[in-house]
């Protein structure tokens, strides 16, 4: 484990403990903007992360969801969700975590994901493969979509205009199920250690994928946008599996985007 990956994992686990604090404490949110939640406990936690990663790397810049992050000079960016899952958290749902990723340039090379309430850790570096809580994970072994069980999300604001209910339709009725868990960056952790063969999503932002997205490749999956080109951190819309499916699922894709359904939405029948 390099210098850059221990101190994302310790940095992470101390984010964790602080989040289960607040756990504990049921806090209360708020609304940044007309949808989008917020609590105390996800600038709290961002508080930590920003400092700590300051004081190991005082020339890095941040990314961070709360608007904590600042410019540095060193070719070196941190990408910072400090409770992805907000939603579930205020809610007291158990589904949220804290992560981490480091790019150099272009080139996205460390990343850890902490759930704090089940303590599970996964973490990724460039080359080096994939790990939960320090044993190395691989994606699923799924070779037919049918046979998959894979997992999306949807935005807050905006959600009635977004075109995921589409995609949500026509891959549920061609999987084993469709599971919307409120954090993308533990569906992708999922799908790099098996426990989905699949996840895709519309308008996510750096920080919900940066290290998942990692994760996922160097556990031998693919990442692609959902039309089958490159994913970058501009890109608008994103599909990750195990590669054995990648094909499959963007020719349904293909379809989808074409306005094309393999399975008619059923009729409304009158109470």
């Amino acid at each position: 484990m390099s210098e850059y990956l221990d101190n994302a994992v310790k940095i992470a686990h101390e984010a964790g403990r602080l989040l289960i604090e607040f756990h504990r404490m049921h806090v209360g949110f708020e609304l940044k903007g007309d949808f989008d939640l917020v609590t105390e406990a996800d600038r709290a936690s961002e508080r930590l992360v920003v400092e700590r990663l300051l004081a190991h790397y005082p020339d890095h810049s941040i990314v961070a969801e709360e608007g904590g992050g600042r410019e540095g000079s060193a070719g070196y960016r941190w990408f910072v969700d400090p409770l992805d899952g907000t939603t579930n958290f205020a809610h007291g749902y158990p589904a949220f975590n804290v992560t981490l990723a480091l790019a150099r340039g272009d080139e996205m090379i460390v990343g850890a994901v902490y759930d704090p309430l089940r303590d599970e850790m996964f973490a990724a570096e460039r080359g080096s493969g994939a790990y939960l809580n320090d044993q190395k994970i691989h994606v699923s072994s799924a070779r037919r979509l049918a046979d998959s069980l894979v997992s999306t999300g949807f935005p807050s604001k905006k959600r009635s205009q977004n075109v995921n209910i589409h995609f949500y339709h026509q891959l549920a009725m061609s999987t084993h199920g469709v599971r919307r868990g409120g954090s993308a960056a533990l569906d992708l952790s999922y799908v790099a250690c098996g426990r989905l063969d699949a996840f895709w999503e519309f308008g996510l932002n750096p920080w919900d994928l940066a290290a998942g997205t990692l994760l996922v490749t160097e556990a031998g999956g693919i990442c692609s946008d959902m039309r089958g080109k490159p994913h970058t951190l501009k890109s608008t819309h994103l599909l990750v599996d195990n590669g054995l499916t990648h094909e499959e699922i963007l020719e349904l894709f293909g379809e989808i985007f074409s306005g094309l359904y393999r399975n008619p939405m059923p009729p409304i029948i009158p109470s």
